[in-house]
């Protein structure tokens, strides 16, 4: 994985530190590199369903916060457009899932990326595509204040 910038990795981390939803859903960024990203999420009650397995929707969410902030290590500012998701296995209450994603294309309005879910044996819980459509840019100038508890 190639290192990201300091001032942009600096930045990411900061913003992920405001985002409360990815915080309720207990997301950790575990590495960024350029045009790379590994997001995990320890599975508890609140992520699973009625069959008391990993909601879907849980992971949906965890794939699309992976892949925008491998478009963000890029050093741009992304919505998604479009994300589809195929689920091969489910996972617990108790289990960490990882989601590994990485930029295939770079275009000057748009950037696609694919990701993988995967749980703490490595087995493929599901495969995730996702186009994101560029905003605009970050910039070495931009500076945050650290969050604030709520």
């Amino acid at each position: 994985m190639a290192k990201v910038e300091e001032w942009l990795e600096e930045l990411l981390l900061n913003i992920h530190d405001r985002n409360f939803f990815a915080k309720y859903l207990g997301m950790e960024i575990v590495e960024i590199g350029k045009g790379d990203c590994v997001v995990s999420m320890l599975v508890t009650e609140k992520h699973t369903n009625i069959r008391k397995v990993v909601h879907g929707g849980a992971l949906v969410s965890l794939a699309d916060m992976a892949m925008g902030l491998a478009c963000a290590s890029l050093g741009r500012r992304v919505v998604t457009l479009d994300l589809n998701i195929s689920f091969m296995r489910r996972a617990k209450e108790g289990d960490t899932v990882k989601a590994f994603t990485r930029v295939l294309h770079k275009g000057k309005t748009t950037t696609v990326v694919s990701g993988s879910i995967l749980d703490e044996a490595g087995k493929l819980l599901a495969e995730a595509r996702g186009t994101f459509f560029v905003t605009g840019g970050y910039t070495p100038e931009e500076r945050l204040t650290p969050a604030t508890e709520h």
